[in-house]
């Protein structure tokens, strides 16, 4: 076994007085072409973004409402709603009056593999706004789990290329068996009142709430909690290859037999 550690940022969720906008870009070189960004709005001031060519944009709410306006029309936000702007070239975040929106901004740089693939892609996937809260998401299985486990997916893998995302939710004593791949890299954001243990390897790290960590590649990693305690935390596969996505069949959606 490798001796490493585990790259963990925790967010900073307790922002100092007046300020109004917040934003720091975290885990920077972490995952080639993987951007991640904190991003914090604590006034009723909108934050507009444009589109980068080249780029796929993948937003997290994870704490505090507001809405979205994405060509004139309004997309509320409440904690763990995931958005994707696909084609919309312009987008204005804005929070709710006296609250405030935390959400992690994750900019994917394309390959040329990835505009072709993109090509293949469902054209209902791809052009559209895709919005949706965590909870409204589609359920799976997974033989490293429980079955008190709540696993859904929040993003499926035919959005953007070589990118899928979803959640883990139990209550402990409970855990996610150790397993390795090899073939994807793979970050993690705790949602709130998450409080677990990350293990990868021989290295072992706190998990808390609006934590963001990154499993290091081709580690033997899994997860424990303790009785009583939340495990809930988002998942977010960045494959090497289109090859590497065979992983997701692991996940057996229920209906399916």
């Amino acid at each position: 076994m490798q001796n490493l550690e585990i790259p963990l940022v925790n967010l900073k969720i307790q922002l100092p007085k007046h300020t109004q906008q917040y934003s720091e870009s975290i885990l920077e070189n972490e995952i080639k072409g993987i951007r991640v960004e904190h991003i914090a709005i604590t006034n009723e001031k909108p934050i507009i973004d444009i589109a980068k060519v080249g780029y796929k944009t993948i937003y997290l709410f994870v704490k505090g409402t507001g809405t979205i306006i994405a060509e004139n029309k309004s997309y509320e936000l409440v904690p763990e709603t995931i958005f994707l702007p696909n084609i919309v070239q312009k987008i204005t975040i804005k929070s709710t009056k006296n609250d405030s929106l935390h959400y992690l901004k994750i900019s994917s740089q394309l390959t040329a593999q990835d505009l072709l693939d993109l090509k293949e892609f469902p054209t209902e996937d791809t052009q559209n706004v895709y919005y949706a809260k965590f909870t409204d998401c589609q359920s799976y299985t997974e033989p490293i789990k429980s079955p008190n486990t709540i696993s859904r997916t929040i993003l499926p893998n035919k959005i953007i290329p070589r990118i899928a995302m979803g959640t883990v939710q139990t209550i402990g004593p409970d855990k996610v068996g150790a397993h390795e791949h090899p073939m994807l890299e793979q970050l993690f954001l705790g949602l709130a009142k998450n409080h677990c243990t990350v293990y990868a390897d021989d290295a072992q790290t706190d998990f808390s709430q609006y934590a963001v960590l990154h499993i290091p590649l081709g580690s033997n990693h899994s997860v424990s909690v303790e009785k009583d305690e939340v495990l809930y935390y988002v998942w977010m596969d960045f494959f090497l290859d289109k090859k590497g996505e065979e992983w997701l069949k692991t996940h057996i959606v229920y209906g399916d037999s």
